[in-house]
Order: structure tokens, then sequence, then C-alpha cells
């Protein structure tokens, strides 16, 4: 997807002020690298939505910076952080 469809929809979303600061740090830490995300984080991303998600993870990827990165396993792990977060927001003992 082109930089510019990323961009569109970034911006008609309102995508880059639906998570605070620090889940986004958490919520990139764990899709790029390695690491957990907190039940704060993971109802951010929620409320962030799959469509904001997918379109600023792809948006990272075009970067210089990860073109290291394997965009498939990215993307593969950017829908397996969603997929838990959703599974751990909709078990009855999130609230543990």
């Amino acid at each position: 997807m082109a930089t510019k469809e990323n961009d569109q929809i970034i911006k008609e979303n309102n995508c880059e002020t639906k998570m605070g600061l620090r889940c986004i740090l958490e919520a990139f830490t764990i899709i790029f690298k390695i690491g957990s995300i907190s039940n704060k984080c993971c109802s951010e991303l929620i409320v962030l939505g799959k469509v904001c998600h997918s379109a600023l993870v792809k948006r990272t990827l075009e970067n210089p910076l990860f073109k290291d990165l394997n965009p498939a396993t990215i993307i593969a792990k950017s829908i397996q952080t969603c997929n838990n977060c959703l599974a751990l927001i909709d078990s009855p003992s999130s609230s543990a």
C-alpha cells in the first residue's frame, strides 16, 4: 500500500490522536521488537481500531529505518497483538 493511502487513512480517522505516547511506544515495541503490552494499552489499541493500527504499522514499515524487517512478519505480529488485546479485553478476568 502506498504511503499516500496510509497517510490519508490516518488523517481521515484521526489515528494519531487516539493513543497516548506511552501506549504507542509499548505497542510498537511488541510489534517491531519483543515485549508485552499492558491492559491499559490494549484498551487504547482496541479504541484505535484495526484500520488505524494497520495504516500506522504499514506507514512505519515504509520508513527506511525498518527496511531490513520482513513486512509479512511485522504485519502478522501486529494482527496477533490486536487479537491478543481483543481476547484480553473480552475475557471476564480482565479486571484482575
